[in-house]
């Protein structure tokens, strides 16, 4: 998932208060019906090029769907810049859709405000079951110990993309396996105008993605046991400066990196301005840039020297889960189209167009994601991903972190000198605008 989220968080740090009445058409607080079976309105995220394309992609398979069922669907792609604001106005509503694409990392947050159809035992039994989805996707499907919020839809993770023809002139034979691997073999790329890595260093999601990931390498959590907010470990700001320091100290990605949030990091890497990119499924997005399959290789996100168990993590858990609203005026027809869009079928025809990972591990064994790309992506979802924290507050621990993080880069690229002081300062920052659970 990808996609800025500032005044979204801010909306939804006021909604959690409420008590949602949820969706559907309706604004019942009494939970879902059938009172209009043969109908369902869906709005679908912006996975595509553009709205277009993902109306070009969806409708023929909501045909499919509605010669099958009998149940017409009514499509909405969303933009993601207006999709959190929108859910989170029908939650205080009760006006909106009957199913919905949600960032998986929502699920928590979106969970908590009770406006979700939670996926017990009898839910998942009616569209196939739980076991058909890999477990690393279910995990950040809502809060631990409670039933999903929703099942997953698109799967991504982050992989190390590497131009094999600078990595040849360079003398480099294979990409680093840890961050002083990195960290030298990117110096070596640095020249000409040319740097070793690009960042998208204005984009508050890429940058709390990364701060989780090297977090979980530190041995950061980012919340402590009893779910309250912890920022300001010194594990947590060891893992931010490591990634601030791409800019300040070790000076392998370009300073105006810091302002980039329009993926222009995959533009600067398609057009061999930068050697390496840590990206999510970039595959589709490199070919429209003019990049081609053999031109670049993918390997995981590399590791501190020995790293082991929570650790060895590279990746957070990347994707859209597929939710319900829980007052929908079609119960059963709503669990049919889940049932649908996660069949094997679906998913194989799906997550092959959009250039993501299905969830569904029956769906992976098909040959469109045997490609190089898509197999390490897949063992990395598989190993060595972790979802973010579930927690309520999660939203808002993404804008805040992920804004600190902006602010550094920033910082660093003016020059400035980024310490451990002024991470934690920054930091600290960010955990006391954290709202109380």
């Amino acid at each position: 998932m990808r996609f800025h989220r500032l005044a979204a968080a801010t909306a939804l740090v006021s909604v959690l208060t409420l008590t949602a009445t949820a969706c559907g058409g309706g604004s019942s607080s009494e939970g879902g019906d059938n009172s209009a079976p043969k109908e369902l309105t869906y709005w679908a995220s912006n996975q595509g090029t553009s709205l277009e394309n993902d109306k070009q992609v969806l409708e023929p398979e909501l045909r499919k769907f509605e010669q099958q069922t009998g149940i017409k669907v009514k499509l909405e792609v969303v933009p993601w810049s207006d999709l959190l604001n929108r859910i989170l106005a029908a939650t205080a509503s009760g006006q909106g859709p009957d199913v919905l694409n949600i960032g998986n990392t929502w699920s928590a947050s979106l969970q908590a405000t009770g406006a979700l159809l939670p996926f017990d035992e009898t839910t998942f039994g009616k569209i196939g079951g739980k076991d058909r989805f890999t477990p690393s996707t279910i995990a950040s499907a809502g809060a631990a110990g409670k039933d999903p919020a929703a099942v997953p839809l698109y799967s991504m993770a982050y992989g190390l993309y590497y131009n094999k023809k600078l990595f040849q002139e360079a003398g480099i034979a294979q990409p680093p396996a840890t961050w002083d691997e990195l960290v030298t073999d990117a110096q070596k790329l640095t020249k000409d105008g040319k740097f070793g890595l690009a960042i998208e260093g204005g984009n508050v999601s890429e940058n709390v993605h990364h701060a989780f990931a090297f977090g979980k390498q530190h041995g950061a959590d980012w919340f402590d046991a009893a779910g309250k907010p912890a920022f300001a470990t010194p594990e947590a700001v060891a893992a931010v400066k490591q990634y601030v320091d791409f800019i300040a100290k070790d000076k392998i990605a370009a300073p105006g990196n810091a302002e980039y949030a329009a993926n222009q990091s995959v533009t600067d890497f398609a057009s061999g301005k930068a050697a390496m990119l840590m990206w999510q499924a970039a595959g589709a997005s490199l070919k429209s840039h003019g990049m081609a399959p053999e031109d670049y290789a993918v390997a995981p996100i590399p590791l501190p020297a020995g790293a082991t168990g929570a650790k060895a993590t590279t990746s957070m858990v990347a994707g859209i889960n597929l939710a319900v609203f829980k007052n929908t005026k079609n119960t059963d027809g709503a669990l049919q189209f889940v049932k649908f869009m996660t069949s094997t079928e679906e998913q194989v025809q799906l997550n092959k167009t959009y250039g993501s990972i299905p969830p569904v591990k029956e769906a992976q064994a098909d040959p469109a994601f045997s490609t190089p790309e898509l197999k390490t992506l897949a063992t990395v979802l598989q190993t060595s991903a972790a979802p973010l924290p579930q927690v309520a507050n999660e939203s808002q621990f993404e804008t805040l972190v992920g804004t600190a993080v902006k602010n550094l880069l920033a910082a660093a690229a003016s020059g400035k000198p980024v310490t451990e002081e002024s991470v934690k300062a920054e930091l600290t920052k960010a955990q006391q605008q954290m709202p109380a659970n």
